[in-house]
Parts: structure tokens; C-alpha cells; sequence
């Protein structure tokens, strides 16, 4: 629990997959939070029983607070909720820290940074990696782009999520790195993808397969997740949406055209996604990539669950 010198006021806005458990380990750690409610109630109302407060507006959550997570799908979601009509803009005091947890454009990041420095406000970007269930457990990681002063501040805040905080840069480079750091674990899911096909094609099972691989030197904790939809039938292995996929390689493709140089593998991936992703439906998770892949090639990699074909 922090002491009463560092318990600053926490805002919280995005209590999706990833930001609810974020937002349970900050209030369970000592910190005031005041957080945006949404439509979906069950995160709310868990967190208003532990103790945080909950606001009907992005203004309102910047007026009580030092200190803003913002945890949502990316740069869109991200500037609609600091500059739109009640949005953190017209609440935040000066000296505050907003910090950007959601995969953006790093484009967008630095020149939000911008923004709020003329009134006053830092704003820093703090992606994660892992899943919903590390969130929960406090345990993700943090790629954190923050000066060095505003880093030691907000520390101890993000100790009581991430149980690995790497300090990138500058504000805009924890956006970089979780674009380069999507872009392997990605890349992983479409060559597995096509491997998983190519393999069933020329008569090797996925069991025949993953015997091959896991333990070996290919093997790794992605793979481990990934492969539990086409092995088990566990759709709830690795919670992270083809669609935020696609928009993150999206991401990817524009960062590397601003950088002037050639992205043939992660435009390559991208296509992967883009395809899954217009296949739909919007709820569906990375390691369903397989399947889709299968299917474009006349190959049946849907899973069975206790005996039972399962549906995307």
C-alpha cells in the first residue's frame, strides 16, 4: 500500500479485457480511482465494491485526479476521449499526468504529448503485453516512453499491474516498441497459421504437429497460448481480438512509412489478419487465424471441444 506522501488520485478510463484488472489491482493497492463507467456493468460494479468512485464523464475523472490511465483500442478512441466534447482536456489540472495505455499510433502519441504540455499536462504512453488474466493477477508487462522524472513518479503506480516494467525512452517510444513487439508475436501467429495448414494438407495433424514442436526449440509461452484454440478447442486462451491484431499491424505499416524503409513481412501478416478479420465475426481471437487460413485452402482446422465441432 503506498504511504500517504505518494498516494496520488488515479483516474481510470477503458475497463475492457485488460484495463478492468488494471483497475482492480490499482484501487486493491491503496489508490483512490475514479473511473469512467461504461454500458457493460460488471466491471463497475466490482470495482465500486472494492472502493473507487465512478464518474459519468472523461472531465470529471480528469478533475479528481493527478494521474489518468487510459486503457481502449487505440489513437481514435484515445483522442476522442482527451479532446472531445467533456473529454479529459476540460478537466485536467495543471501539473497532471495522463498515460496511455492502449496500442496508438505513435504519430498521434507525440503530438498529443504536445498538446497537453501547452496546458500543462504530461502525457506518456505505458503499453502492456500478456493477457486478461495477468491483468487480473498483476503481473503483465509495461513499455513505458516517459521522461526520466515523470517515469520515477509513476512507478510505483504501475508497479501494482506490471510485474515487468522496461523504461523504452521518451514519450512515443513504449507506442514504438509495442508495435515491434506485436509485429513478432504476430508474425509467429501467421507462420504458425500457415504452417498448420501447409502440415494438415500433406497429412500431418496438429497433434502430430505441436508433438514436434512444443519442448523444442521453436517452442515458446505465444505458441503454447496460441495453439490451445486448435488443440483444445479453447477459445479463451489468448483473449486478443484479430481486430485489434489487424489495427496494430495497421499501426505497424504506418511507422515504418514515416521511417522511410520497406515492411514486406509485416505487410505480409497484416494481409493475413485483413482477411480473417473481414471473414468475421468481431469477436474473435488471434489463434482463430489458423482456421481461417485452413479454410481459404480447402483445409478443416476447426477445432472439437469434448467431442463437439466448434464455431468461431
Amino acid at each position: 500500500m503506498p504511504t500517504n506522501a505518494a498516494r496520488e488520485k488515479i483516474g481510470f478510463i477503458g475497463l475492457g479485457l485488460m484495463g478492468h484488472g488494471i483497475a482492480k489491482n490499482i484501487v486493491d493497492k491503496g489508490y483512490p480511482l475514479t473511473f469512467l463507467g461504461r454500458k457493460n456493468r460488471k466491471p463497475a460494479e466490482d470495482l465500486l465494491g472494492r472502493g473507487a468512485h465512478e464518474a459519468a464523464t472523461s472531465k470529471e475523472v480528469a478533475a479528481a485526479s493527478d494521474i489518468v490511465f487510459i486503457c481502449v483500442t487505440g489513437s481514435r478512441e484515445v483522442e476522442e476521449i482527451i479532446r472531445g466534447p467533456g473529454g479529459l482536456k476540460e478537466g485536467l489540472k495543471k501539473g497532471a499526468v495522463v498515460v496511455d495505455c492502449s496500442t496508438s499510433d505513435p504519430v498521434s502519441t507525440v503530438a498529443l504529448a504536445a498538446e497537453l504540455k501547452a496546458i500543462g499536462v504530461e502525457l506518456v504512453d505505458a503499453p502492456l503485453s500478456r493477457t486478461p488474466k495477468e491483468a487480473w493477477e498483476g503481473t503483465l508487462d509495461a513499455m513505458v516512453g516517459a521522461p526520466d522524472a515523470l517515469f520515477a513518479r509513476l512507478k510505483p503506480v504501475l508497479e501494482t499491474w506490471a510485474g515487468r516494467i522496461v523504461h523504452i525512452g521518451d514519450t512515443g517510444d513504449g507506442h514504438r516498441m509495442k508495435l515491434l513487439n506485436n509485429f513478432i508475436s504476430l508474425g509467429y501467429a501467421a507462420i504458425y497459421s500457415e504452417a498448420l495448414t501447409l502440415a494438415e494438407k500433406v497429412g500431418i495433424s496438429p497433434q502430430r504437429f505441436d508433438s514436434v514442436i512444443r519442448n523444442g526449440r521453436m517452442d515458446c509461452g505465444f505458441y503454447q497460448t496460441f495453439m490451445r484454440w486448435t488443440l483444445e478447442g479453447d477459445r479463451d486462451a489468448h483473449k486478443f481480438t484479430i481486430a485489434n491484431a489487424f489495427k496494430d499491424l495497421t499501426y505497424l505499416g504506418s511507422m515504418a512509412g514515416a521511417a522511410g524503409i520497406a515492411n514486406p513481412l509485416g505487410n505480409a501478416t497484416k494481409n493475413s489478419f485483413a482477411t480473417a478479420h473481414a471473414a468475421g465475426p468481431a469477436e474473435q481471437y488471434v489463434p482463430m487465424l489458423a482456421t481461417h487460413i485452413g479454410k481459404l485452402n480447402g483445409v478443416d482446422l476447426m477445432p472439437s471441444k469434448d467431442g463437439v465441432k466448434q464455431k468461431i
